[in-house]
């Protein structure tokens, strides 16, 4: 099967954007800033960059594994997850609600096809992707870890441990992506614990750092295979992907107020409206 074009690629983005708008409205309540900034990245990996399985299982051998760390912009994932066939899209209408296999936070204990490790816990990502990267080599299988971490969530002291880690145990079979949008719940996060040179850092930790432009859908898709290119020399990969918080809806974009807050009637009317439906609603 040709895998899709990025204009198909685009298409796919509108839609989850709407999902993600929609969901977070229905019970006003979850997280659609970082969602919908990482939405390019999220599409281009499950419907262009990793290898796949037909199915699911929980141990996903000789396929690409994705963990989402920053579990808080569950909606982007359910979403992705849905519309690439893992389960039922109409499933996406019982997000955060009770009895749901959707929790406002990725969790396993309801079974959901597509969630490995229970996420939102900031700062353990990284380490779990470290330990699957490991598990693959101990099995021979070749395939490949991706992992996605907040830029707030680098504050996490774990974060750094597990970098020197993957460093130093030569996990060659790791992407990490760091959604660098410069925003947390709480402000810039200039202001609330500036980051510093975040390529710098992680190229001292051993790390191959490459950039891209997280909402650029050709952007996302050249450095994710710029970064599978790189895999198997040595060294851990970080994709530093800056983004926009609340890319594609205009009054969302690139302020921390949305990190946490679900749009109002009006609000979601006027986001709907500049997102097209391209794949049908829920």
């Amino acid at each position: 099967m040709s895998k899709p074009t990025t204009a198909e690629l685009e298409r796919i983005a509108s839609q989850v954007r709407r999902d993600i708008v929609r969901m977070v409205h229905a019970v006003n309540s979850g997280h659609p800033g970082g969602s919908l900034g990482c939405t390019d990245f999220l599409v281009a990996l499950y419907f262009h960059v990793m290898n796949r399985n037909d199915g699911f299982d929980m141990d996903g051998r000789g396929e690409d594994i994705f963990f989402l760390s920053n579990g808080h912009i569950s909606p982007v994932w359910y979403s992705v997850l849905a519309r690439a066939g893992y389960f039922e899209v109409s499933e996406l209408a019982t997000f955060r609600k009770i009895n749901s296999r959707l929790q406002g936070h990725p969790a396993t204990e309801e079974g959901l096809e597509g969630i490995r490790v229970a996420s939102g816990s900031l700062g353990q990502g990284l380490s779990v992707a470290c330990g699957a990267a490991q598990a693959k080599k101990l099995n021979g299988d070749d395939s490949l870890i991706f992992a996605l971490m907040g830029d707030g969530e680098l504050e996490e002291g774990q974060v750094w441990e597990a970098a020197m880690y993957a460093s130093h145990c030569k996990v060659d079979n790791l992407i990490a992506t760091v959604d660098y949008n410069g925003q947390q719940i709480d402000g810039p996060t200039d202001e609330v614990m500036s980051l510093g040179d975040l390529k710098a850092k992680f190229e001292a930790f051993g790390w191959t750092v490459i950039e891209s432009n997280g909402n650029d859908m050709a952007s996302v898709v050249a450095s994710l295979e710029e970064a599978k290119a790189l895999t198997g020399q040595g060294k851990p990969i970080l994709n530093l992907m800056t983004t926009a918080m609340g890319y594609g809806v205009d009054f969302m974009v690139g302020t921390h107020k949305w990190h946490g807050v679900a749009p109002n009637d009006e609000q979601l009317a006027d986001a709907l409206g500049q997102l097209e439906e391209t794949l049908g609603d829920y």
